[in-house]
C-alpha cells in the first residue's frame, strides 16, 4: 500500500469517509460517514451533512437505515418509527460517550 496524499482542502474530513446521497429531486448532497451501527439485526449509518453554506452552524447528524430497493440494491432509508429511531440514537450516543471515556 502506498501513501498518497489526500486532498481535503475544503473539509477536515480525513478520518471519515464521504458519502454522496441523491434526493428525490435528483440533487446530490455530501455527508461525512461518522459511524455504522448494528442493532437488532439492522444496519444504520450515522451521517453529518457537509454544508456548502458556512453560516449554517446547526448541522445535526442524521441516522439512516440500510435497506433494499425494489431491485434488491442497497439504499439508505429514513427511519419512520419513532421508537426505532430513539433506540438507534441512544445506542449511538452511548457509543460516542464510551469512546470519549477512553
Amino acid at each position: 500500500m502506498t501513501d498518497q496524499p489526500h486532498n481535503h482542502d475544503e473539509h477536515d474530513a480525513e478520518e471519515f469517509d464521504t458519502v454522496v446521497l441523491t434526493d428525490d429531486e435528483g440533487k446530490d448532497h455530501e455527508f461525512l460517514h461518522l459511524d455504522t451501527l448494528e442493532l437488532e439485526g439492522s444496519t444504520y449509518f450515522v451521517l453529518m451533512p457537509i454544508s456548502e453554506d458556512e453560516s449554517d452552524d446547526e448541522d445535526e447528524a442524521i441516522i439512516l437505515k440500510l435497506g433494499k430497493d425494489a431491485e434488491g440494491g442497497e439504499m439508505l432509508l429514513d427511519i419512520e418509527d419513532d421508537e426505532e429511531w430513539e433506540k438507534v440514537a441512544d445506542a449511538w450516543e452511548n457509543l460516542v460517550e464510551s469512546e470519549d471515556d477512553e
